[in-house]
């Protein structure tokens, strides 16, 4: 009995030390597309970076599934699933091109409250009374977060927002085909049409606005970055996994907040950020509310599962 207890902590400790490593990873990836501001248009690195990351899911569902594994039920469902990650990339790439790169990812922190919202909205779940004070709560920090940036920034600040509202979206819209094909499938279809929506998006763009001209073929460096943020990505997404399968989702939710703290330290250190100490008071209301949120639902299962 104490050894199979003693393998249960051991695990559970692996799985958060995962944790802690792939939410680590994320704000480096942010920061190498950061480094490209100048280089390229944020919708060319958004492409570019899907575009290699369909093709890489595109071979590895063909070698497990074979040409089934591209059959897929309700396509303009998957369609649309690509069109919320196309608006929620290239709002939050553009974001970190221009504005504090703490700045972006603490507003895009608000996503957890935002998909809880559009739960009870759109797939009739139920609202406790927590959510709706978690959720006034973001909302308050983000307003703080937002006065300072859009002062420096205009109103081009709010695409952090932008971009948690389209990937609360798209994870709704994945809730809807959950059931439907493996995971390989269902992230080549959302990972395929996100890059046909960027490409589209920055032939558009080269045409018709001149901040985001093409300036020509990418550099081997510019290439080589977008290799890696995918490479990353994908990586951290794979460690979430592994984490998962050694720990509860409720011990995991918390360690997602180590990202702004990594974040920060990269903006300041790295890019020469200041610290604005109004900023940093609205990221901290938003992550109250998010562990107010995790909490919540924790209490929820502990309750379900007795």
């Amino acid at each position: 009995m104490a050894a199979d207890h003693s393998r249960e902590r051991a695990a559970a400790a692996g799985g958060i030390t995962l944790a802690l490593v792939a939410f680590a990873g994320f704000p480096l990836g942010d920061a190498v597309i950061k480094s490209m501001a100048g280089d390229w248009p944020a919708p060319a690195v958004a492409a570019l970076r899907f575009t290699i990351g369909a093709l890489a899911l595109a071979v590895i569902l063909f070698m497990r599934e074979g040409r089934r594994g591209f059959q897929v039920n309700r396509p303009w469902l998957h369609m649309a699933r690509g069109f919320a990650l196309f608006v929620g990339t290239i709002s939050f790439f553009s974001a970190i091109y221009i504005m504090p790169l703490a700045d972006a990812v603490a507003i895009s922190f608000i996503n957890p409250i935002l998909t809880a919202l559009f739960s009870g909205w759109f797939l009739k779940e139920n609202m406790p009374p927590r959510t709706w004070v978690a959720t006034i709560i973001a909302f308050c920090g983000v307003l703080i977060m937002l006065r300072p940036n859009v002062a420096a920034f205009g109103w081009v600040a709010i695409l952090p927002l932008i971009s948690a509202f389209a990937m609360s979206t798209m994870l709704i819209l994945n809730r809807m085909v959950s059931t439907q094909r493996s995971i390989f499938a269902a992230q080549f279809y959302i990972a395929f049409w996100a890059a046909i929506f960027l490409i589209t998006a920055t032939v558009i763009g080269h045409w018709l606005v001149p901040v985001m001209a093409v300036p020509g073929t990418p550099d081997w460096d510019v290439v080589l970055r977008c290799l890696l943020v995918a490479l990353t990505a994908t990586g951290c997404h794979f460690l979430l996994f592994m984490a998962t399968m050694r720990t509860t989702a409720a011990a995991i939710a918390p360690i997602v907040y180590i990202q702004l703290l990594i974040a920060t330290a990269i903006s300041v250190f790295v890019f020469g950020d200041p610290i604005d100490q109004t900023a940093m008071l609205g990221g901290l209301l938003i992550i109250f509310s998010g562990l107010l949120l995790w909490r919540s639902a924790r209490r929820a299962n502990t309750v379900l599962e007795a």
